[in-house]
C-alpha cells in the first residue's frame, strides 16, 4: 500500500496544493530567474508557500522543483547542481510538512524536460531517463515521500521519467498530463490514451493538471476515470482561464468556481484534487470546505473555450452567461 493509498483510506478525498510560481513571484521572484535557486537562496520563502497551503488544508504539497532536470537547469548554467537543488526543494517541503499537526505528503515535482524526443528532437529515451533519475535522486535524498511527474504532453517522455525515477528510488510515483489542445495534449494524447499507458507503467495515481481551461481538463479526467480501473485519479486544474489585466496575468476562476469543480470531480469519483496555475490559498481553503462538506458549492459551470462562431445562438448565450 502506497502513502497515497493510506491517506485515501483515512480521508477518502485528498486535497493537493495550488500554484507555486505565482506565489513565489508574489514574494519577489523575478521573471526569468530559476525558481529552483530559491530552495537554497531563499528557503524560508519557499517554506512559507508550503505552509500557506498546509494551513489552507492541503494533504499533499509539491516541491519547488518543476524545472529541476539538467535540461532545464542548463538554461541557467545550473546543470551541475541538479541533485543539490532538488534535495533542497524536498527539504523545504519536508520542513513545512513536519511542522503540520497532521500527516502531509511531500511529493517531489518533476516537470517536462522542455526537449523533444527523437525523431522530432535530439533527446533520446536514454538521455531523458538519465536526467530524470538524477532529479529523482535529489528529491529522494531531501526526504520526499513520493515523486510527482506532472504537466507532461508525451507518453514516451512520461515513460522515460518513470523509468528514471525507478532507477534512482523506490518511491511511489504519480503522473499527470496537460490537456491543452482541443482536449488533447500538445502531442495529441487523449485522456483515454493517458489512462491506458500510464496504468501500464504501474504508477500509484494518474490524472491531469494545468491545461487550457477547466472544462477541457474535466473532460479529459472523465476519460481517465473510465480507463484507470482501481488506480486513483488526480485532477489539478488551473483556476479558470488566464487573462491579462494591464500588464498582469490573472486567472478568472474564483474560489466558488473551483469549489463547483471540486464537487463535479468528487461526483465523478476523483480522489485527489487540487489546483494548478492561478490557484491560491484562498481557492484551496474553499475547496477544502467543499471536500469536508462544510461549504455547499454553487452550481457554476467551469469557464471553457470561447463558443465557436458557428455554434447555435442559444449555446453562445448560455456560455457567456455561465462564464460571467
Amino acid at each position: 500500500m502506497t502513502v497515497l493509498d493510506e491517506l485515501i483510506t483515512q480521508r477518502s478525498t485528498l486535497l493537493i496544493d495550488g500554484a507555486m510560481g505565482t506565489e513565489l513571484f508574489a514574494r519577489g521572484l523575478t521573471a526569468g530567474d530559476p525558481p529552483e535557486m530559491w530552495n537554497v537562496d531563499m528557503p524560508e520563502r519557499v517554506i512559507d508557500v508550503h505552509e500557506g497551503y498546509i494551513a489552507a488544508g492541503s494533504d499533499i504539497i509539491l516541491t519547488n522543483s518543476f524545472g529541476g532536470t539538467s535540461f532545464r537547469l542548463k538554461l541557467h548554467r545550473l546543470d551541475d547542481r541538479v541533485v543539490e537543488l532538488n534535495r533542497a526543494a524536498a527539504e523545504c517541503g519536508r520542513n513545512a510538512a513536519d511542522r503540520a499537526d497532521r500527516r502531509v505528503v511531500v511529493a517531489g515535482s518533476i516537470g517536462p524536460s522542455g526537449e523533444l524526443l527523437e525523431p522530432m528532437g535530439s533527446m533520446t529515451p536514454e538521455t531523458a531517463r538519465t536526467a530524470f533519475a538524477e532529479q529523482a535522486e535529489g528529491l529522494a535524498e531531501g526526504g520526499a515521500d513520493m515523486l510527482w511527474i506532472e504537466t507532461m504532453s508525451s507518453l514516451d517522455e512520461v515513460a522515460a521519467a518513470v523509468a528514471g525515477a525507478q532507477d534512482a528510488t523506490d518511491l511511489p510515483i504519480a503522473a499527470t498530463m496537460s490537456f491543452d489542445t482541443a482536449g488533447r495534449t500538445m502531442m495529441g494524447v487523449s485522456g483515454a490514451d493517458a489512462a491506458a499507458r500510464l496504468t501500464e507503467l504501474g504508477v500509484a495515481a494518474v490524472g491531469a493538471n494545468c491545461g487550457n481551461n477547466v472544462a477541457e481538463t474535466e473532460a479529459a479526467v472523465a476519460q481517465i476515470v473510465a480507463g484507470a480501473g482501481d488506480v486513483p485519479v488526480i485532477v489539478k486544474a488551473n483556476a479558470g482561464i488566464p487573462e491579462f489585466r494591464g500588464e498582469e496575468l490573472s486567472y478568472n476562476g474564483s474560489p466558488e468556481i473551483m469549489g463547483a469543480h471540486v464537487r463535479r470531480m468528487m461526483d465523478l469519483g476523483v480522489q485527489i484534487i487540487g489546483g494548478c496555475c492561478g490557484t491560491s490559498t484562498e481557492h484551496l481553503a474553499y475547496m477544502r470546505g467543499v471536500i469536508d462538506g462544510t461549504i455547499e458549492p454553487l452550481d457554476l459551470v467551469a469557464p471553457g473555450p470561447p463558443p465557436r462562431d458557428d455554434a447555435p445562438t442559444g449555446e453562445r448565450r448560455r456560455r457567456r452567461r455561465r462564464s460571467a
